[in-house]
């Protein structure tokens, strides 16, 4: 990507507490957005420390050996890990979106930052008892819960048991070009 080019995203937020199930709705939503043809980019927040290799792995011994970036390279894919040099040197989203290729997709679903200024789908599981986040995010448009809500609440209330409703709802307003277009 050239960094000194601009661009235009259609972001989608999913937001929740720890355990709500972010990942598992993305893995239902996913292949749904691709039977319609489009094609997704995900960045995932991690609050910890995470590997995508093991020791077993070449590409593990050379990061563990120093190196502070390993690109791997295949026929079917390619992956670069960069090591921080800091533990203070997280990427923000605008960073972590900066490094998106934009030509093959379409939009980008984030998993987690939560508190970053995007729209975003709350999934709400009151059997955990946390509060909603919608409460104070005005970023957040729509929440998914797998119960009635129990508050009044003027947002979109989405059937989180139903992945075809929330798919419709992101591409109705990825289509409407509704709030979604994050500037890089």
């Amino acid at each position: 990507m050239d960094h000194n080019q601009q661009y235009e995203f259609p972001v989608m937020g999913l937001c929740a507490y720890s355990g709500s199930g972010k990942t598992t709705l993305l893995e239902k939503l996913i292949p749904l957005f691709n039977a319609r043809g489009l094609n997704v980019a995900v960045i995932k927040h991690a609050h910890h420390s995470f590997d995508i290799d093991y020791p077993e792995k070449d590409s593990y011994r050379i990061r563990k050996a120093g190196a502070q970036q390993i690109l791997i390279s295949s026929r079917k894919r390619w992956a670069l890990i960069h090591e921080n040099t800091s533990e203070k040197t997280e990427l923000s989203l605008h960073e972590a979106l900066m490094r998106i290729n934009p030509e093959p997709i379409d939009f980008v679903m984030v998993e987690g930052f939560k508190a970053a200024p995007i729209p975003k789908i709350e999934i709400h599981r009151p059997a955990l008892g946390k509060p909603l986040l919608a409460v104070d995010d005005p970023c957040v448009i729509a929440i998914a819960t797998d119960e009635p809500m129990q508050i009044q609440i003027t947002l979109p209330v989405l059937d989180l048991d139903d992945t075809g409703q929330i798919a419709k709802f992101i591409e109705q307003r990825l289509h409407s070009g509704n709030k979604l277009h994050y500037k890089l």
